[in-house]
């Protein structure tokens, strides 16, 4: 029975992850005063299938400068990588009892820069190879202050089971008492899935697609699932860690979807920041704030502690 939940869930993410290229589609168009995709079935509502078909339909390249082995199996890595991470999905009755979930999704998203390495370097191209290398230094600079943000949380909560958000949050969002660390982890987030203004190792103006640049066919639609199932499953962290877990209701799904819209909308507004501003950035801002906090939280953790 927990093999059928668990199919079922991975059914109803790529299901959703289609939805959300639409929704991402008619935002982009709203904004741009036009009306976005409305002419394949009602509401354009049939468009993410139609191009999932002509996608996986259309001729598959075979570079022959490439590493054949290993730009062929990087894309299937990537997409089992976020498949793996929706292992994390809260249940409160658990498929797998994850008292460690926190410590698994940090290998994971570390692991998730392998992908984009080997895609880049196999393919064998220029451009590829710049973009794998931007994610690379990227990844180095960001998760450092992503995981000291995620490390003030769980002094809170006291453990690394997800599930214990939902009890520590009933009376009040963790978003409230760590609010520009709130900020700090919705930038590193963006980052992490390669999303604007972050998006450097795809970046069209300079770098025609960045890592994926030699992909055609279906080894370009398994990274293209993995992006957004990664943006999907990091909006769910976002609404979990900081903006109350309660599993059981309707509004957890709504905020859910308020956090992928603030993905396409920060895409729709800001440009592309440059490439050095991201490493200052994280360095010399993200670092410094979370570990003052870091230390302030352990401060009055140990202050509750000793005299209340």
């Amino acid at each position: 029975m927990y093999m059928v939940i668990f199919i079922f869930l991975l059914v109803m993410v790529l299901l959703s992850v289609a939805f959300v290229t639409l929704l991402e589609r008619k935002v982009l168009g709203y904004i741009q005063l036009r009306k976005g995709p409305n002419k394949v079935g009602y509401l354009g509502l049939l468009q993410p299938f139609s191009d999932g078909l002509k996608l996986f339909f259309k001729e598959q390249t075979y570079l022959y400068m490439s590493n054949f082995m290993i730009y062929y199996f990087s894309p299937v890595f990537m997409l089992m990588l976020s498949f793996s991470l929706w292992l994390l999905f809260p249940f409160m009755v658990n498929v797998y009892n994850f008292n460690l979930g926190f410590l698994y999704f940090l290998c994971c998203t570390s692991l998730g820069v392998y992908g984009v390495l080997m895609c880049g370097w196999s393919s064998n191209s220029n451009y590829s190879m710049l973009g794998s290398l931007r994610c690379m230094a990227q990844t180095i600079s960001y998760e450092v202050s992503m995981s000291m943000i995620l490390l003030c949380l769980i002094l809170f909560i006291y453990g690394f089971d997800l599930i214990l958000f939902s009890f520590f949050q009933n009376y009040i969002w963790f978003m409230f008492f760590s609010f520009p660390l709130f900020f700090c982890w919705i930038s590193s987030f963006l980052a992490e899935v390669n999303r604007s203004p972050f998006d450097f190792a795809e970046g069209e103006s300079e770098l025609v697609s960045g890592f994926n640049v030699e992909y055609s066919s279906g080894g370009f639609a398994f990274i293209f699932l993995s992006e957004y199932m990664n943006i999907i499953f990091m909006s769910l962290l976002t609404v979990i860690f900081f903006l109350g877990c309660d599993l059981n209701s309707l509004l957890f799904f709504l905020k859910l979807m308020f956090i992928i819209f603030l993905v396409i909308w920060v895409r729709g507004t800001l440009p592309r920041f440059r490439y050095d501003k991201l490493m200052y950035l994280t360095w010399s801002v993200f670092l410094p704030i979370s570990l003052n906090y870091f230390i302030f939280y352990m401060g009055f953790i140990i202050f509750m502690f000793e005299y209340l």
